[in-house]
């Protein structure tokens, strides 16, 4: 059995300022976007001038951070942040959807893209591949956190983790059965799964690999976006099975979840891109 580490969610303190380790992921995700950028341009991408790669990433960290805040206050918990709308602002205690952030980027690159004369699909296809470290980047921060913590897991799995933030839902669960009560008198709490860890696997390093590889050759233009679509939808319905569902604004479900909900339309639209963009090459 693991407990979670109960990390303090400040990473640096200095007097009244604190630093959170939630903001150094955002932070290190930014950077590693410049920095596989640029070494995508210096290799001979031209589809942006250095510059305007720093200037799309502060438009994008705009979308990002705007649309996974509204995506978490609309499609998770708007009773409570209707209820509470101070919180909507307290972006450093956590709570960002990726689905919202991902709306917000689409924005800022179409608009960017407006701005300097190139296409939707051309930046998209350039930016797609350098993404998914930055995911990963966020899923380290939810662990450290100590927050999205996963479904019950059997005592027989190696890293099955005892997440103490959990303590609440864990009583309330171990109600509903007697093995799960006898797991809680066990252990102080139910052993979970680390979920925020299979999708720092799935959606960042996987991801990123796959797209990576297959972005290093020509493509037709559209189908590293369809890829990133399909990919990441998958990745994430697939994590959903391991993670605590979300009540979102269908309720709390064991069937389907919130987040396999938003990740389906991802799935069906990039496989109709990646088919309609490799006819229209042929074409």
């Amino acid at each position: 059995m693991l407990i979670h580490p109960q990390f303090d969610p400040v990473a640096i303190h200095l007097g009244p300022v604190a630093v959170h380790w939630y903001g150094l992921m955002y932070l290190l995700g930014f950077a590693l976007f410049l920095t596989l950028g640029k070494y995508r341009l210096n290799k001979g991408d031209n589809v942006l001038t250095v510059p305007q790669l720093d200037d799309m990433l502060m438009y994008g960290a705009v979308g990002v951070v705007v649309g996974g805040r509204l995506g978490e206050v609309l499609f998770y918990e708007p009773g409570f942040y209707f209820s509470h709308p101070l919180e909507i602002f307290m972006v450093w205690k956590g709570g960002m959807s990726f689905h919202g952030g991902f709306l917000g980027v689409l924005i800022a690159v179409a608009l960017y893209g407006r701005k300097i004369g190139r296409g939707f699909w051309q930046l998209t296809d350039f930016i797609a591949p350098l993404v998914p470290l930055g995911l990963a980047a966020g899923r380290i921060g939810n662990f450290i956190n100590g927050e999205l913590w996963g479904r019950v897991a059997s005592p027989s799995l190696p890293w099955a983790m005892l997440f103490p933030q959990a303590r609440m839902q864990d009583i309330a669960e171990a109600q509903q059965s007697s093995d799960l009560m006898n797991m809680l008198m066990q252990y102080g709490g139910l052993l979970r799964h680390p979920s925020q860890l299979y999708e720092f696997m799935l959606e960042g390093i996987a991801l990123f690999s796959v797209l990576w590889l297959y972005s290093a050759k020509k493509r037709a233009t559209g189908q590293v976006s369809a890829l990133f679509l399909i990919g990441y939808g998958v990745a994430r319905f697939v994590s959903e099975y391991f993670r605590n569902p979300d009540a979102g604004i269908f309720g709390k479900s064991d069937v389907i979840s919130m987040g396999q909900w938003l990740s389906l339309p991802m799935i069906i639209i990039g496989l109709a891109l990646f088919v309609f963009f490799g006819k229209r090459k042929r074409a």
